[in-house]
Parts: C-alpha cells; sequence; structure tokens
C-alpha cells in the first residue's frame, strides 16, 4: 500500500474522489493504485508531486510497504 500519498491526502483533505478527478480515472483506480493492485505511472506521480505535494520527495510519496523479494 502506498500509505504515505494516502497520509498525505489525508492530511490536506483531498478526498479519493478529488483525487480521481486530479488525474482523471475513476475512483476504483485510485484505490488500485494506492493499493498497489496496479501501477502509478510517472506523468501521475510528478504531477502529484508537483501539484499536490512539492513539500514532499517523490520517493517518499510512492514509497511502498510491500516487501520485496
Amino acid at each position: 500500500m502506498l500509505k504515505n500519498l494516502k497520509k498525505a491526502l489525508n492530511s490536506k483533505n483531498i478526498a479519493i474522489k478529488a483525487y480521481a478527478s486530479f488525474l482523471g480515472i475513476s475512483e476504483k483506480s485510485v484505490w488500485n493504485k494506492i493499493e498497489e493492485k496496479t501501477a502509478v505511472t510517472y506523468p501521475e506521480a510528478r504531477r502529484t508531486k508537483a501539484e499536490l505535494f512539492p513539500e514532499y520527495d517523490l520517493e517518499y510519496l510512492f514509497a511502498s510497504d510491500q516487501e520485496t523479494v
């Protein structure tokens, strides 16, 4: 799960619906990305960081909490 992204969205009171609209995708697609069922694209990550969370590092926002093998 992308917990840091979820925390950042919550800290600025950005609802999943609003974030989905910002990205131009469905709420389900946003949840799939947060839960790491589908990948966040580089343009989505870059825009999220630049326009919503310039105070965070890209690596921090999109860090996975899943163990890698």
